[in-house]
C-alpha cells in the first residue's frame, strides 16, 4: 500500500498538469472600455509568466488547496501591455462565464499575492478541477486566488470561471446603479458602497451588475416586497433562511446594513429597466 500511495503521489500531479494542457484551447480576454485589447490562450499565458505552485486555504473549497498558477501582475502585463500604464488608479471588471462580474481597483489587482490558477494539483478525484461551491461547479479554466495574509474573499476578488478582464470606469459600465441626487453623506451612498463591494458581483440593479442572482430593483425593488429587517437578516446570514450559494456577511455593521436598505429604497425611485417589453410587444 505504501508503494502504491507513493506512486500515486508522483503520478497525480503529472496527470493534473496534463489535464491543464488538454485545456490549452482555453483563453482569457483583456478589454478596455468594451474593446478587445488582446486575447491570450493558456499556452501563451504560461509562456509569458513564471508559473508556480501556490498552496493556500481556499475560502470556497473550505480546505487547503494547491494550484499551478501565474502571478496576476504578470498576467495583466501580458494581456494589457502598454494599456496597463496608470492601472493602479484605474478600475477593472472581472467577468466569469456564469455571469459573475466583480469590480476591482487596479491598486488591489496589482498587489503581491494574486495568482491566476489554471490547474488544480490537489483534486482528490485525480485529474482536472475539484468541483467548487455548493453547486459543484467546474471553476476552470481560470480561477483568481490570493495567497497573502488577510487577502480573504470579503476584501479581495476570487472569481472562478474567469473569462474577461476589462479596464473601464465604474460609472461607464454601471451608470444606473448610482443613487444620483442623494446627498453625498446620506445612508444611500453608504449602502451603495456596500452593494458595490459585496453584492454587485452576483446581483444587478437596473439590469447592471452580475447575473448569478436576481436583479434587486427591476421590475420590483426588493424593498417593495421584503421587510427591511428580513433583508438585513438575510444578507447577514442567508443560510439561516435557505440552503444557498450566497455567502454570509458577518463583517457588515448594523450601520452598513441600514445603509444597504436605504440604497435599495433610493434606487426604487430610480428605476431603469432595459428588460421591460415595449408597449404592445
Amino acid at each position: 500500500m505504501r508503494r502504491r500511495a507513493g506512486w500515486l503521489a508522483l503520478v497525480l500531479p503529472l496527470l493534473q498538469v496534463a489535464s491543464a494542457r488538454a485545456g490549452d484551447d482555453a483563453s482569457l480576454r483583456f478589454e478596455r472600455d468594451g474593446q478587445l485589447v488582446r486575447e491570450l490562450s493558456l499556452p501563451a499565458l504560461r509562456k509569458a509568466c513564471h508559473e508556480t505552485r501556490v498552496t493556500l486555504d481556499d475560502p470556497y473549497y473550505g480546505h487547503r488547496k494547491t494550484f499551478l498558477a501565474c502571478p496576476l501582475g504578470e498576467v495583466l502585463a501580458a494581456g494589457f501591455g502598454g494599456e496597463l500604464e496608470g492601472a493602479r488608479d484605474a478600475e477593472f471588471f472581472l467577468r466569469a462565464r456564469d455571469g459573475y462580474t466583480k469590480p476591482a481597483s487596479g491598486a488591489r489587482l496589482l498587489e503581491e499575492g494574486g495568482f491566476l490558477a489554471f490547474a488544480d494539483l490537489s483534486n482528490p478525484a485525480g485529474a482536472g478541477w475539484e468541483p467548487i461551491d455548493r453547486r459543484g461547479a467546474d471553476p476552470g479554466p481560470f480561477y483568481l486566488v490570493w495567497a497573502g495574509p488577510g487577502q480573504d474573499a470579503h476584501r479581495y476578488p476570487w472569481p472562478y470561471q474567469l473569462a474577461v478582464i476589462e479596464r473601464a470606469p465604474f460609472e461607464r459600465e454601471f451608470p444606473h446603479t448610482l443613487p444620483s441626487g442623494e446627498p453625498e453623506s446620506s445612508p444611500a451612498w453608504v449602502g451603495f458602497a456596500v452593494f458595490r463591494n459585496e453584492c454587485i458581483a452576483c446581483h444587478a440593479i437596473n439590469g447592471e451588475g452580475g447575473r448569478v442572482g436576481p436583479d434587486l430593483n427591476v421590475p420590483r425593488s426588493i424593498v417593495e416586497y421584503r421587510p427591511a429587517e428580513q433583508i438585513k437578516a438575510f444578507v447577514r446570514d442567508p443560510r439561516s433562511f435557505r440552503y444557498t450559494s450566497m455567502p454570509s456577511h458577518p463583517n457588515l455593521s448594523d450601520a452598513q446594513l441600514d445603509g444597504l436598505v436605504a440604497y435599495f429604497r433610493a434606487m426604487s425611485t430610480r428605476k431603469h429597466d432595459p428588460g421591460r417589453p415595449a408597449d404592445g410587444g
